[in-house]
């Protein structure tokens, strides 16, 4: 996956390539490598107060801290912590603030509020470019 995001970044023109992440595990922070490594600007949209504490394993949690400080801009939303609603709102805040979004997604529905398939249809509604990957073989974890 993460060679498909890597060329995917590499078709934006240098200087052009800011990107928009929530940080959150698995995707996210393999978007937010690539950015980096492409020599991109990452922004982080922290979905609430606290979010830290709702990553499960301590490595991911360690991987989030070392990216947010890598972030040239860090926003967190008004919410007081983690839920289905702060997720949401993040999504819709990086679609806002995207003119093309990159959707690590299977087609499934959301299995919660704020899931992948919320924030792609929400881009849709947006006339905002989506760009899905999801390799042939691959399953969710």
């Amino acid at each position: 996956m993460a060679a498909a995001v890597s060329s995917l970044l590499a078709n934006i023109p240098n200087g052009e390539l800011v990107g928009f992440s929530s940080l959150a595990e698995g995707a996210d922070q393999l978007f937010a490598f690539s950015l980096l490594a492409a020599g991109g600007e990452l922004n982080a949209v922290i979905p609430s107060t606290d979010y830290e504490a709702s990553f499960q394993s301590s490595a991911v949690r360690r991987t989030y801290v070392s990216l947010l400080g890598l972030a040239a801009k860090k926003e967190t939303l008004p919410f007081t912590g983690p839920s289905e609603d702060a997720y949401l709102a993040a999504g819709k805040r990086v679609v806002e603030r995207s003119n093309l979004l990159v959707a690590v997604w299977d087609g499934a529905e959301a299995a919660g509020k704020g899931g992948t398939a919320d924030v792609v249809a929400f881009a849709r509604g947006r006339g905002v470019d989506v760009h899905i990957l999801w390799p042939p073989g691959a399953t969710r974890a």
